[in-house]
């Protein structure tokens, strides 16, 4: 019915759910799960997941799809993620385990530090850099609460003990085994730590944040082999070879390939990103 060495799983870790389809070589979807995501809501403003459901969740949609098709994960050629972008994830190095909830992309707790921020002057220069405006629903504001507010965290990550990373980090950092912390270009660029035109982070963006760069992942291309799946997890080594930010996802998704084609997006958001072609507009 299908070759099996051309079976490819898309991992979509999204705002309220989990999902994960398998397509074959002609882009035919053959199997897909998903589940819904638990969302906390502690205070007015505040939006939280607790990461590690957002793990076991993403990887019981791809055991479910694998065994609809009643498949191992030696029958995969390759697997891609696109997840919800800027929601911050801080977890022990030695552990694995998360210090905190995920604050996701929503959340508005750091709205009067990025208040503090852009009354000191500083708008203009992370703009410049990032490209995108000051604002709470960015990583960087998220993780240093999270080093502010939870009993001895900022020691831990001065003392190179714990990581960050938005969901395809973690996602990843769990599918290798702890092997890989890594983040493609799309999105690092959403974090407010990341320069655009150098395609690196930024020191001067890190000290403005208070967050130290031992916490931060090695930033990779949004296609190419990014790691190798632990054996133990699907049974055999499988290739992750893409990851991407869910609405620059959608963009290529949707052939956005020249200057100026544009798509809008309507989910928990509503989205409308436009290909600027390779100068930074």
């Amino acid at each position: 019915m299908h070759g099996t060495t051309e079976l490819i799983a898309s991992l979509d870790l999204g705002t309220t759910s989990a999902r994960a389809i398998i397509f074959n070589a002609e882009g035919r979807p053959l199997a897909a799960s998903q589940k819904p995501l638990t969302q906390y809501f502690p205070h007015d403003g505040w939006v939280e997941q607790d990461a590690e459901e957002i793990w076991q969740k993403q990887k019981e949609c791809l055991l479910g799809t694998l065994a609809d098709l009643k498949l191992s994960g030696s029958g995969l050629r390759a697997l891609g993620i696109t997840n919800q972008r800027e929601t911050t994830i801080v977890w022990s190095k030695k552990t694995g385990k998360p210090i905190y909830r995920a604050i996701v992309w929503q959340d508005r707790r750091t709205a009067a530090f990025c208040e503090r921020l852009h009354d000191s002057g500083f708008e203009p220069l992370i703009h410049d850099k990032t490209g995108l405006c000051l604002d709470p629903y960015f990583s960087a504001s998220k993780v240093r609460w999270i080093l502010d507010n939870v009993e001895g965290a900022r020691e831990k990550a001065l003392a190179g003990e714990l990581l960050f990373g938005t969901v395809d980090s973690w996602l990843i950092w769990n599918l290798t085994g702890g092997l890989g912390h890594v983040t493609d270009v799309s999105n690092a660029s959403r974090t407010l730590l990341f320069n655009i035109h150098n395609c690196r982070w930024d020191e001067e963006l890190l000290d403005i944040f208070g967050i130290p760069a031992s916490m931060l992942p090695r930033v990779v291309p949004s296609s190419g082999l990014i790691g190798r799946t632990a054996p133990a997890i699907l049974g055999a080594p499988i290739d992750i070879c893409g990851a991407a930010g869910d609405q620059q996802a959608a963009t290529f998704g949707q052939a956005c390939f020249k200057p100026g084609m544009t798509k809008n997006t309507y989910g928990t958001g509503g989205f409308l990103l436009m290909n600027t072609g390779s100068t930074p507009k």
